[in-house]
């Protein structure tokens, strides 16, 4: 029974909106203070940064340079802080229907674009489903979204990472329904959160935009059906993706993480001084009139991506150029694909866990994946069919491993 209880409350985090858990807004400067000062253990609390290179290292190049293939346009010079004593809020638009890959991906190009440096590097503020519900962790890998930087997008975490000066902070403002918008929706901007409005302008710190473009063919022509919606919302869950990778998930476990092969695209955009849009301090804002700034932004942001999926969303495939690079590097063919990622992220756990906190090199070869299933039986359940989800549903139900 304890163990159906805790499925429950995990499969209900999946789905609180950003922000929602905690309400700070009422209280004084003075509370405020003190329960930032007692917070700022999310700084470090999970956060691994010899970890996050590692990863990135063994995997996520991996992906970036043979599957999804991204571009970064415009971010030759990080941005520097108009504010120096506050970080940025880099703001994009989401994927909809799609394990939260371009997220990942895009958080990783701006380390590595900032050569692995904390400083004018972004960490991600994400919704609570990510980290705390045990199948939102790629592969259930334990606390994976927070050793890599990430932390649970809430109000008291929002204002506490506004303290931190050494990096930026990442955010969707679409929350949730920007996930559950559909691919008929794909590049409409759902209502904007005003959370991010109201730091931007309590702290005069700039928004910097980025429009990604095709990540929405990560996984394509799913849809949001409103009668569907309404009979999982009897179980907790806002919607339930409606397409062809939905078949794929029972007969193959590891189709649940799966991403087609878009080929993502970020382009920054143009600074939004949103302390700029009123005259008031935030303090004598109302909800509506912090709405009216959020939608300008919204506006803003949504002229630009409009823009950008004109000049760059044409091809958002390139199977060609796919396939081609796949069979150049046939000796990595085992894990370009889909199917092959429980392999790279659960053999790269396995190293890092042995050597006790130290960066891991990965050699990978055309049978190596007979070794990493012997050495690694944590991936044999994703590769059966049906029967494989059992111990992945153990698994989830347990709180480690």
């Amino acid at each position: 029974m304890e163990n159906i209880l805790y499925f429950y409350k995990q499969t209900r985090l999946m789905f609180l909106t950003p922000f929602q858990k905690t309400d700070i807004r009422s209280i004084s400067d003075d509370e405020l203070k003190g329960l930032i000062e007692k917070n700022k253990k999310i700084y470090t609390e999970y956060f691994d940064p010899i970890y996050l290179r590692s990863i990135i290292e063994n995997i996520c190049d991996f992906l970036e340079k043979f599957y999804f293939r991204m571009k970064f346009i415009g971010f030759e010079n990080l941005p520097e802080r108009n504010n120096p004593d506050r970080p940025l809020i880099y703001a994009s638009n989401h994927s909809g229907m799609a394990f939260p890959w371009d997220a990942m991906m895009l958080g990783v190009g701006i380390w590595k674009i900032n050569n692995y440096e904390m400083k004018d590097a972004i960490r991600g503020l994400a919704a609570p489903m990510l980290s705390q519900t045990k199948m939102m962790q790629p592969y259930l890998i334990d606390d994976l979204w927070k050793r890599a930087g990430g932390v649970d997008a809430t109000s008291l975490n929002f204002e506490t990472m506004m303290q931190y000066n050494d990096s930026n902070i990442m955010i969707y403002p679409e929350g949730v329904p920007g996930i559950g918008k559909g691919f008929n929706k794909k590049y409409q901007l759902q209502r904007f959160s005003t959370s991010f409005i109201r730091m931007a302008i309590k702290y005069k710190t700039d928004i910097i935009p980025i429009a990604t473009v095709n990540a929405e063919y990560i996984n394509p022509f799913s849809y949001n059906i409103a009668w569907i919606s309404r009979l999982v919302n009897k179980i907790g869950m806002p919607f339930l993706p409606i397409g062809l990778s939905l078949l794929l998930i029972p007969l193959q476990p590891w189709a649940f993480y799966m991403g087609f092969p878009a080929k993502l695209t970020y382009i920054m955009g143009k600074r939004i001084k949103a302390y700029e849009m009123t005259d008031k301090p935030v303090e004598e804002l109302t909800r509506e009139e912090l709405q009216e700034v959020a939608d300008k932004v919204k506006a803003l942001m949504q002229e630009e991506l409009n823009d950008r999926v004109k000049k760059y969303g044409k091809h958002p495939f390139g199977f060609g150029d796919l396939f081609k690079t796949a069979l150049k590097n046939f000796s990595k063919l085992p894990y370009i694909f889909p199917w092959g990622w429980p392999l790279l992220f659960l053999e790269h756990e396995r190293l890092y866990m042995k050597s006790k906190g130290q960066a891991v090199k990965m050699k990978l070869g055309f049978f190596s994946f007979i070794r990493i299933l012997i050495q690694c039986p944590r991936t044999i359940p994703f590769y059966i069919p049906l029967l494989g989800w059992i111990p992945l549903i153990f698994r989830m139900l347990s709180k480690k491993g």
